[in-house]
Formats: C-alpha cells, structure tokens, sequence
C-alpha cells in the first residue's frame, strides 16, 4: 500500500508559479499515477497552462474547472473526492516538490499499515523560490515534544488547533476519503487540518522530519501555516495544554469544543459503515467524549473560587487534567484565575 498514488492539486490565479510545481511533480521519482487538477475559476492562465502540461505529461493529468468559484478548502474536497488513487498527496500551485517526495510517503505507508495521513517538513523559500535557511516546522513552532507526542498516538489535543499538518507536504489514505469528507463548514480549520484531525481519531499521523518540499512564501497566498500557528494560538494551546500569555476573549474554550464536537458527530454518523475493521472508531470517540467533558468543565467553572474547589478536583480525580491539560499546573490556574477562565 499503496498500490496507486494521486496527487489532488487545487489551482487559482497561480499562472506565476503553477508551472514549476508541474514539473516538480513530473520530475517525481515516483511518478504519481494521476494528477487531479481543480481550478477554481482561475481569471488568469492558470487553466491553459495546466492544460498544455496535461497533454505531454507521462502520467494521466485530470483537469475540472469549477463551475463557480468554491474557495480553497470546498476546492481541495472536490478534487480529493475526484481521485482514484489508494493514497492522495495534497498539492498546492506555488510549491516545489523534492524530486523523492511521493516515494518517501510511500515509504512511509508501507512501513506504517495504521498510517492515515503522513507529513514531511518543508524548507521555506521566497518568492523566487530560494531557501531561506529556515525550515517549516521550526518557523511554526513544530518541536520534539510534539512530534514525540504524534508519534506515541497522543497527538490529538494538538491536532485540534488546526496548526501542526500543512497540506502541501500531506498525503492521506484513500479509505479516509468517507471520515474526512464533506468537511465541514464554520470550523476554525481548513482542509489539511480537519483532515489530519479525524487522521489522528482513528489511526497514526505520521511525521516525516526531512523536508520534502520548497514551501514557497509569496505576497499572493493565502493564509498558511505561519499565519494559521499565530491565530490558533489561543484555542489550539488550549486544546492540549494551556495558552501562553493572556487570552482577551471571556471564554477560549468555544472553539476547541466546536471542532471536537465536529469530529466526534462526523465518526458517529458514520460509525457501522464498515470503518471499524481499519480505523479505531470506538476508541476515537470515547477519547473524544472525554476531551469534550473535560473542556466543558474547564469552560464552566464558577467565577467563585471557593465553588470551584469540587469540579477541579473532580477533574483532578478523573485524570483529566494530566490527560487533556497541563496537569496539576492547569488546575491551579483553574482554581486562582480570578473569574471565569
């Protein structure tokens, strides 16, 4: 596994740079065995230009021009759902893939059947597609306690931010596809992070530390990984610990609560659908459940202090405070922060 790999690619206004990311992917070592394009009413050339590559290209190249315009995450759901592969690299149109990207992910599938999505590090470039020296995980905060965390199987708190897989560097197993897809709407999380997400529910995300991509840094993209780490600071650091510095907002926990509950009606309504032969439904969801009523009793504690005593200690006593906080120093902070935290 897997025996066929796509790549879904998603393309707008990107004449300036599509075309290197093209011959990137056909410079692959392993070449991809389709290329499903989506573009998303592009007003430029992006279209011509994916449609003179398609006609030489040495592999099949696919492409839809949307009907009207679905915005980024709407566009990666329908050319992931467009795929035919068993694994699906996600690719953006102003990268650059290291010649052995998709082999090195294949590698990793091989090696990891519970494997649901994997993700390299990146090296970030400028505009005109230089290294800067820096790589992707360093510059979004990515350290060793978190990729030993994903590793061990405990990665799932950090996943709820949304700030930790960046798709240009993800591929995710095909008989994910029905878990992840239609991604929901109204979240705090894009498309790679929803995906990684309910990756981590209900199997193994599985970090690659070499970089595989030149993740090229523009004027013209969207927000991405950068951008996504600073504004997830507040929900994400609470979703598995505690947020550094001062939170402005009078209850951080909505958000976190918001994207668990997302994830754990998405593996409810899809429970019995055959799912639980490959990927740990019931384990996923209890896990959930627990996070869940550990971030509902944080979020209402009493503004009285001394009312507070009896559900910290409760969640003490439960071991939800080591399991889904910061421990102890998590309680403390419950039990002195002056008024509702």
């Amino acid at each position: 596994m897997p025996e066929k790999f796509s790549v879904a690619m998603c393309t707008y206004a990107g004449a300036r740079f599509v075309g290197a990311q093209l011959e990137s992917i056909a410079a692959q070592t392993r070449p991809p065995d389709e290329l499903v394009v989506c573009d998303d009413r592009s007003p430029d050339e992006t279209a011509r230009i994916v449609g003179r590559f398609a006609a030489a290209a040495p592999f099949p190249v696919r492409l839809h021009v949307n009907e009207r315009n679905l915005g980024s995450t709407k566009n990666f759901e329908r050319a992931v759902s467009l795929c035919e592969g068993d694994a699906i690299a996600l690719c953006d149109q102003d990268d650059v893939w290291l010649p052995g990207k998709l082999a090195r992910l294949e590698e990793e599938f091989r090696r990891r059947p519970r494997a649901a999505l994997v993700f390299s590090d990146a090296e970030v470039a400028d505009e005109s597609g230089r290294p800067t020296g820096r790589r992707l995980w360093e510059s979004v905060g990515i350290g060793r306690a978190e990729l030993e965390r994903l590793g061990a199987g405990r990665g799932l708190g950090g996943l709820l931010s949304g700030a930790t897989v960046t798709g240009a560097t993800a591929a995710l197993r095909a008989s994910l596809r029905p878990l992840v897809l239609p991604i929901p709407e109204g979240l705090p999380l894009i498309h790679d992070a929803w995906m990684a997400l309910v990756a981590a529910c209900v199997g193994e995300v599985v970090a690659v530390e070499e970089p595989l991509v030149l993740y090229r840094r523009h004027a013209g993209q969207q927000v991405g990984p950068l951008g996504r780490r600073a504004a997830a600071g507040g929900f994400g650091a609470l979703a598995s610990g505690e947020a550094s510095g001062a939170l402005v907002r009078a209850n951080p926990y909505e958000e976190t609560l918001a994207v668990a509950r997302a994830v754990r009606d998405r593996l409810l309504e899809r429970r019995g659908a055959g799912f639980e032969a490959e990927f740990e439904v019931g384990r996923a969801l209890a896990e959930l459940e627990a996070r869940i009523e550990h971030l509902e009793a944080r979020r209402g504690l009493p503004r009285a202090r001394l009312r507070r005593a009896w559900p910290v200690l409760r969640e003490l006593v439960t071991l939800r405070y080591r399991h889904y906080s910061n421990g102890v120093a998590s309680a403390a902070k419950d039990l002195l922060t002056r008024g509702r935290v």
